[in-house]
């Protein structure tokens, strides 16, 4: 039986998924796809992989879809997902599809595109998600990744495909319950929280030593006056012999 819970946003929640375990390793390679491949207003998007405990959806790896125009005909996306799966599992990988993610902007990700997508990938898999990333708001301090669901109101819309004004309305689905948001949980293994905690220590460490080191601020010193005095000595000598030959 489902239980309740509350989303951040003081939602109940009604899902086989009651949180998302992220692996930061997820995080960072959706951030490196969005700076190596979003161009302007493109859109990155990719598949997440992972496992289901209890209920706890646990996305451990992903990989990106490559960007692919018109004239590549030949390109099965089917296929390359299949592929990469049948790879990551042949060197024990998390493989198991668990949902998908997608870069937005200002945090505007509803289309009609979005809403087929997640409806195909939970009637197909009931415990997927999608990560909606959005570059803009965390390149202004805080990283924006949020997991959401569609509500079960939602996906019996998508099943009948009427999303016409009276279909929604007699459904009663509007902007505050078409999705859930599922509540997430960066979380990196005991080997990375060791080895980011040596790279600060050897930062730090490297900074004071840096700052007690004489011979580094003398040298600061020189450079700052070099700078200051160039153009200035430059000046006077251009002075002296633009006064030398008016005399």
């Amino acid at each position: 039986m489902a239980s309740h819970k509350e989303t951040p946003s003081g939602k109940t929640l009604d899902s086989p998924v009651k949180q998302i375990q992220l692996e930061g390793l997820v995080v960072m390679k959706i951030i490196k796809h969005y700076q190596e491949e979003g161009q302007g207003s493109e859109l990155v998007q990719g598949v997440l992989l992972g496992l289901v405990v209890e209920d706890r959806l646990e996305i451990t790896n992903c990989f990106p879809f490559p960007q692919h125009t018109e004239d590549d005909a030949d390109f099965d996306e089917v296929q390359y997902q299949m592929e990469m799966m049948r790879s990551l599992r042949h060197v024990n990988i998390d493989h198991l599809h668990v949902g998908w993610y997608q870069s937005t902007f200002y945090g505007s990700f509803v289309t009609r595109a979005l809403l087929d997508s997640q409806f195909s990938y939970q009637h197909a898999i009931e415990e997927s998600v999608v990560l909606i990333y959005d570059p803009i708001k965390t390149a202004q301090g805080s990283l924006y990744l949020k997991a959401y669901r569609l509500t079960p109101k939602l996906m019996e819309i998508c099943k009948e495909k009427d999303f016409s004004a009276d279909g929604l309305k007699k459904a009663s689905v509007g902007n505050e319950n078409m999705f859930e948001e599922v509540p997430i949980v960066i979380k990196n293994s005991h080997l990375i929280n060791v080895l980011l905690w040596e790279l600060e220590d050897k930062s730090t460490a490297a900074d004071k030593h840096e700052l007690l080191n004489l011979s580094s601020q003398i040298n600061t010193y020189c450079q700052t006056i070099k700078e200051f005095t160039s153009q200035n000595l430059g000046k006077l000598f251009m002075a002296e012999a633009l006064q030398g030959t008016s005399s």
